[in-house]
C-alpha cells in the first residue's frame, strides 16, 4: 500500500512539475533553418543595442537544430563569452523557448532545480527563440554583460525577424 502511495504521489509531482515548464515552451513547429542573411540582420539589431548601451558581446545564431548559422564578435568581449553566446541560442533552439525561462525555474529552486540534470539546457537569460511565420527557425544568443543585458539585446536582435 505504501508502495503504491509514492507511486501515484511520485505521477502527481511529475505531472505537475511537467505541467509549469509547458507553460513556458513555444507551441510554434519547427520551421526550416534562417536564412545567413535574416540571421545577420538579427545579429545586427542585437548589437546595435549593445553598442548604444556601450557593452561588449558576442552574438551567435542557430538553426532549429542548434546548428551554428553566423557568429560576431565585438572587439573586447570577454574570450568566455564566445561559447556562452553559441550554447544559449543552441538552448533556446532546443528547448523552443527562452533561457530566462531556466534561469527563473533554478532560481526558484525545489523542482525548478532539476533543470541542471538537461542536457545542453543554460539556465541564463540570453538566449531567445527566433520565429518566422509561426515557426521556430532558429535562435539567437547574446554574452558579455549581466544576463538581464544579455536578454534586452537578444530581444533587440528577435524583434527584426517576422
Amino acid at each position: 500500500m505504501l508502495l503504491r502511495s509514492l507511486k501515484i504521489i511520485s505521477i502527481l509531482t511529475l505531472a505537475f512539475c511537467a505541467l509549469g515548464m509547458e507553460a513556458q515552451v513555444l507551441p510554434n513547429p519547427y520551421g526550416p533553418p534562417i536564412s545567413v542573411e535574416n540571421a545577420k540582420k538579427a545579429a545586427a539589431a542585437a548589437l546595435a543595442e549593445a553598442v548604444k548601451n556601450h557593452w561588449t558581446m558576442a552574438v551567435a545564431i542557430v538553426d532549429p537544430n542548434g546548428t551554428l548559422i553566423y557568429y560576431e564578435k565585438m572587439d573586447n568581449t570577454q574570450i568566455g563569452s564566445a561559447k556562452v553566446a553559441v550554447n544559449k541560442a543552441r538552448s533556446a533552439a532546443l528547448y523552443k523557448r527562452p533561457t530566462k525561462a531556466f534561469q527563473d525555474a533554478l532560481a526558484g529552486g525545489g523542482a525548478g532545480l532539476r533543470v541542471m540534470s538537461l542536457e545542453d539546457a543554460v539556465p541564463v537569460e540570453g538566449g531567445i527563440p527566433l520565429v518566422m511565420d509561426g515557426k521556430i527557425v532558429g535562435a539567437i544568443g547574446l554574452s558579455g554583460a549581466n544576463s538581464d543585458q544579455d536578454g534586452q539585446c537578444a530581444t533587440a536582435g528577435a524583434s527584426v525577424i517576422k
